[in-house]
């Protein structure tokens, strides 16, 4: 596996604005999606915790309802990593 690194502010900025709907909130990638029910809402929920398991990059996140906010960063590294922006990506690919 590759080291996993911190990546610069500039990079941050230039990667999140090719990206529809994220944004840098507290340091973190975040994005909030809107489903029709609670129960859209959490199946969403279950199937990015499969995602981030199989990552093993887990999430920040809440529920309220049909809104689901996620936060990435990665602790490790103590900043924003590739992995974010993987996941991020991966999150993305669930919604129709």
């Amino acid at each position: 596996m590759a080291e996993i690194h911190k990546l610069s502010e500039a990079e941050i900025r230039t990667r999140v604005s090719a990206m529809q709907g994220w944004e840098l909130v507290a340091g973190k990638l975040q994005k909030t999606f809107t489903f029709s029910s609670f129960v859209h809402a959490f199946g969403f929920i279950s199937s990015v915790a499969l995602l981030a398991e199989a990552m093993n990059h887990h999430p920040d996140w809440s529920n309220v309802y049909s809104r689901v906010t996620i936060a990435l960063n990665t602790h490790d590294v103590g900043g924003i990593s590739d992995l974010d922006f993987t996941l991020a990506k991966k999150i993305d690919e669930l919604v129709p």
